[in-house]
């Protein structure tokens, strides 16, 4: 057996810490940044607890351009850094200062960035040669270091008259883009707006006799105390207004917010923010920003927020949150965890604190906030438990119910003959009208669900609620919707029902993708002659598999559309139709209907015939015989359909009734619209 130490130097892992410790080399600017204001942040820490007691002055932090000498310098006046500290914490790749500095100052220091100690080595994916100027708090010696980018360095002392670090990066052929100024005006925004030493990029500018010009006045591109860094009691309504604004200045006011302020058990603070959500372009620009200590990390918060709150907009910031070593993304462990249920936790708290505080705004806010909550229910089992007592429901008349309020409302008029509570619902309003009124009018109170969400929201309500059902105003005719009772058989002959069948079956339209099932009904008199449904179970399937979500759902997508038209046997003008259709078509169905009758007593006889015989010991002329009738059949059957089709094309009232329901139902259109409106004008001739 063998047993050594693993060889790595910095001629083997040089090349690959500069090629591959970033996947993107802007983020070279956000670590040296960081390293300058985390040197600032040491001597503030020293000075405070007496360790320092030279004068402070002033410690911003400057990044400086020059396009000519294709240099890039970031200065500070922070502690700076001795020979030996060079030798320690840049010469010695992975040492990081911050760590050993956190250390013997835990209880006392000021937000320290840096934990790795890799991020200096990210200014060699830019530059040929970076440079070090530097002395130290201590007033020993200054210092400066060169390196080319290869393992190879020189130290020297230097004159240096002010305390700090000079950075000054020679920007390589390639990274010419790190040159413009607008470029790292772009990255220090992105990545250090909001650092808590102030980071000065040239200065403001103006405009002046038609131009652009330079003032004397420090270009200070980040705010050093931003909102989520205060105690919620500093803050008014109006502060987290400003905030919002600061972070996108092209939306529009936020509903809500909610600012998250923990110590215990791990560290985070932010706020966020409920917008108002107008498309999908809103979804994908304004999202959650990941902080570190004031630092930009990232905007892909999945892993941390739960889904449903990925749609909320704001900042969070943890030095807790355990990240790549690069800090570019979430690296997933038990914290992570537990701050996801803590913000979920949070989100609640503060929604319930809103909805009793002030009901009345929230209900204001509700179809805004629908979104976030309904979509929080569908995903989140904890958040469901605790939403389900501020979840609203809203009906037809714009009234609002917590889903308590609501069952207690509707339980005498709504609960059918099965014990069932029967919840009625529309998602057009202005489309629907008709099944509105008509459940209206049976004293029913009708729901509003046109929220996006809202099919797999009421198929969770089903489940979640023993014995309800949701059911849209126009899935059956209203006297089916809430069965009170056994419906009455419809009192029409076999004969009589085949012709109305194919007398209207021959006058429906033909769209794509669209089913039409005729059915009979006998409805009440002096309702409607005939009414267009769409099964409830099929429609929201198909709403379901639109809005996505589950791959299962895609086959019912595929499907037609599928409608039933019912005639209601009872009305005046359905009787009318038949008495027509019996007057002029008796004496031609008459005779087919007696053939086809004796042809199928036929085939039931050979069939009869054939019980408990296996195939081959059944003769081939009666299995021939079989075929022959059942072709028969069918051409018969045509002929009688062909009589009530060229029956119904001469009636006008077919067509009209027809053209009627698909109008309530907002189906009819073009040429068919077209034609009802000359046939109605033919008809009050």
């Amino acid at each position: 057996m063998v047993k050594g130490n693993i060889g790595v130097t910095t001629d083997n892992i040089f090349p690959v810490i500069k090629k591959f410790l970033y996947s993107d080399h802007e983020i070279f600017l956000r670590e040296l940044v960081s390293n300058a204001v985390d040197a600032t942040q040491k001597l503030k820490t020293l000075a405070s607890v007496g360790d320092y007691k030279g004068e402070m002055g002033d410690l911003k932090v400057e990044v400086k351009l020059d396009k000519k000498a294709k240099t890039l310098t970031i200065s500070d006046r922070g502690v700076g850094m001795t020979a030996d500290e060079i030798e320690k914490y840049i010469n010695q790749i992975a040492f990081s200062g911050a760590t050993e500095f956190l250390d013997k100052y835990k209880n006392d220091a000021n937000a320290i960035i840096g934990h790795f100690g890799l991020g200096f080595y990210s200014a060699f994916m830019v530059s040929k040669q970076v440079e070090i100027f530097t002395k130290s708090y201590t007033d020993a010696p200054a210092q400066h270091w060169s390196c080319d980018g290869s393992p190879e360095y020189t130290l020297k002392t230097c004159d240096k008259a002010d305390r700090g670090t000079d950075i000054v990066l020679h920007i390589d052929d390639e990274n010419n883009e790190f040159l413009e100024e607008a470029r790292i005006s772009t990255i220090l925004t992105k990545y250090c707006k909001f650092l808590p030493i102030p980071i000065v990029f040239g200065k403001k500018k103006e405009w002046k006799d038609g131009k652009e010009v330079e003032t004397a006045e420090d270009n200070i591109v980040n705010n050093t105390e931003p909102a989520w860094t205060k105690k919620p009691v500093d803050l008014k309504d109006e502060d987290y207004a400003n905030f919002y604004r600061e972070l996108y200045p092209y939306g529009e006011d936020p509903l809500f917010h909610i600012h998250l302020n923990v110590d215990f058990p791990f560290n985070l603070t932010g706020i966020l923010y409920f917008p108002h959500i107008k498309n999908n372009i809103d979804l994908q620009r304004n999202k959650i920003q990941l902080y570190s200590n004031q630092v930009f990390v990232t905007d892909s918060v999945e892993d941390i927020v739960p889904d449903f709150l990925t749609l909320l907009h704001g900042v969070i910031d943890s030095p807790d949150i355990p990240l790549n070593v690069s800090r570019s993304y979430l690296q997933s462990d038990q914290n992570v965890k537990k701050i996801s249920a803590h913000i979920t936790k949070k989100v609640a708290d503060r929604l319930q604190e809103i909805f009793k505080s002030d009901r009345a705004q929230f209900e204001e806010k509700w179809d805004a906030l629908r979104i976030f909550i309904v979509y929080g229910m569908l995903t989140d089992e904890k958040f469901y438990d605790r939403a389900k007592e501020f979840a609203l429901l809203k009906n037809i008349d714009g009234k609002f119910f917590t889903f308590d309020e609501y069952k207690e409302l509707i339980k005498t008029e709504q609960t059918d003959k099965d014990g069932n509570l029967i919840y009625l619902y529309a998602n057009n309003a202005h489309e629907q009208h008709t099944y509105i009124e008509a459940a209206k009018a049976k004293g029913y109170d009708v729901l509003l669900m046109d929220g996006q969400l809202d099919a797999h929201w009421l198929s969770q309500l089903e489940q979640k609620n023993d014995k309800s059902r949701y059911v849209r105003v126009d899935a059956d005719v209203v006297e089916k919707l809430i069965r009170k009772a056994d419906a009455p058989k419809v009192t029409l002959t076999a004969e009589q029902q085949d012709a109305l069948t194919n007398i209207f079956q021959s006058q429906l339209p033909k769209i794509d993708k669209t089913e039409f099932l005729v059915t009979m009904e006998q409805l009440d008199a002096d309702g409607q002659p005939i009414v267009i449904t769409q099964n409830e179970f099929m429609r929201r399937m198909k709403d379901m598999a639109a809005t996505g979500g589950n791959p299962m759902m895609g086959f019912y997508g595929e499907m037609p559309d599928s409608y039933n038209v019912v005639l209601n046997t009872a009305h005046p003008l359905i009787e009318g139709i038949l008495k027509a259709e019996e007057a002029e078509c008796a004496d031609k169905v008459a005779p087919l209907a007696t053939e086809i009758a004796d042809l199928e007593k036929r085939r039931e006889t050979l069939k009869d015939g054939h019980k408990g015989k296996k195939s081959e010991e059944i003769p081939t002329a009666e299995t021939e015989e079989i075929k022959t009738i059942d072709k028969k059949v069918g051409e018969l059957r045509d002929k009688k359909k062909a009589i009530y089709a060229d029956f119904a094309s001469g009636q006008n009232h077919v067509k009209q009734l027809i053209d009627l329901a698909l109008l309530a139902n907002n189906m009819l259109k073009g040429k068919d619209l077209a034609d009802f409106v000359k046939r109605s004008v033919d008809l009050l001739k």
